[in-house]
């Protein structure tokens, strides 16, 4: 373990370099960014580095950190990111010390309640003159579902926290950083795909483009109920775990179906609902039962079943069967798959 690296918990680790001598402090922290973000180059702009501290949490994809030290300029060139690794965003909040962030042909100052973003796949500077702390949350690039060009438009850009989707981000952000220790995973999860549908809808509302809203909500409704088919047998199947899955909010989960004229819960009751239909039309129903064709598509309770299909086809399921043998023996085929 690198020397002033304590792990704290699963998915968790503390730095600081104070133990450390003067000396091997520069070496160590510029590991520990590298580690904790992207590689990039570290310049101390004083003498004798000051003790920094570097405190990190991972919700999902998202990693949380606390960084605090002392003046420096980190550098992140085209021969860092020529080596290779998957394309991040790091959002950064700064709370000490002002900052300077160069990217994409701008250069922006980031002040104390300020907030910026970088793309790790194009080289970028930030230089801070001053001790400084800032909390960091660093995206996968692949999980932010918002156009390159709408992207690379905002970077390196200072966003105030007082008002709109900017303010909106920055206040739940600041919350989830806060909670992220006390998280369980799938919570966390669950907090990290809401804060990437944030960030989305910061850089949509901030670069002016309309995005196709219906195909992409098609898109990811269908991505969705194909999901849900393949695990319709699971009585454990829910939303949250549907949404954990499927990388996006219980918000936007539950907006898709609405869009449809539907609740989520109430697809996902016809859809086992109808294959029980079918089942119990089929001769594997004389082994199963009712009990255990219910069972066999998610529904863990024979008598809550027993009422849902009722109520969804006007008959008890055993009438269902009965009425549908003295059918077929009339001439009509059975139920088509």
């Amino acid at each position: 373990m690198t020397p002033g690296v304590q792990d704290v918990r699963e998915g968790s680790t503390c730095l600081s370099t104070a133990p450390l001598a003067a000396a091997e402090r520069a070496e160590v922290w510029h590991q520990a960014v590298t580690h904790t973000f992207v590689p990039m180059s570290v310049r101390f702009l004083e003498e004798t580095p000051s003790p920094g501290t570097i405190v990190s949490h991972r919700l999902g994809p998202v990693r949380i950190s606390r960084i605090q030290a002392g003046p420096q300029v980190v550098t992140r060139g085209a021969r860092m990111i020529s080596a290779g690794g998957p394309p991040s965003i790091i959002l950064s909040i700064q709370e000490r010390g002002t900052s300077l962030k160069e990217q994409d042909g701008r250069e922006s100052v980031i002040r104390p309640g300020e907030f910026s973003f970088t793309d790790s796949s194009r080289v970028f500077r930030k230089k801070v003159d001053e001790d400084f702390a800032f909390t960091s949350f660093h995206f996968p690039r692949a999980e932010l579902d918002v156009p390159e060009k709408a992207l690379r438009e905002l970077t390196a850009t200072a966003f105030s926290r007082a008002e709109g989707s900017a303010a909106l981000l920055a206040t739940y952000l600041t919350q989830m950083a806060h909670e992220a220790e006390r998280l369980d995973e799938g919570v966390g999860r669950r907090a990290a795909a809401t804060a990437l549908d944030l960030l989305a809808l910061l850089v949509d509302d901030r670069s002016g483009q309309s995005r196709p809203q219906e195909s992409q909500s098609a898109a990811s409704l269908e991505r969705v109920k194909d999901h849900i088919l393949r695990n319709l047998r699971d009585p454990g199947l829910s939303p949250s775990g549907i949404a954990e899955a499927n990388h996006m909010s219980l918000r936007l989960l539950h907006k898709l179906f609405q869009q449809e004229g539907v609740s989520l819960g109430t697809w996902i009751r016809t859809q086992r609902l109808e294959r029980c239909s079918r089942d119990l039309l089929r001769p594997m129903a004389e082994e199963l039962g009712v009990a255990g064709i219910a069972r066999r598509w998610g529904f863990a309770n024979s008598s809550h079943f027993s009422r849902t299909f009722r109520e969804a086809y006007g008959v008890s399921p055993r009438d269902w069967q009965v009425g549908a043998g003295a059918t077929d023996r009339g001439g009509r085929a059975e139920a088509p798959d």
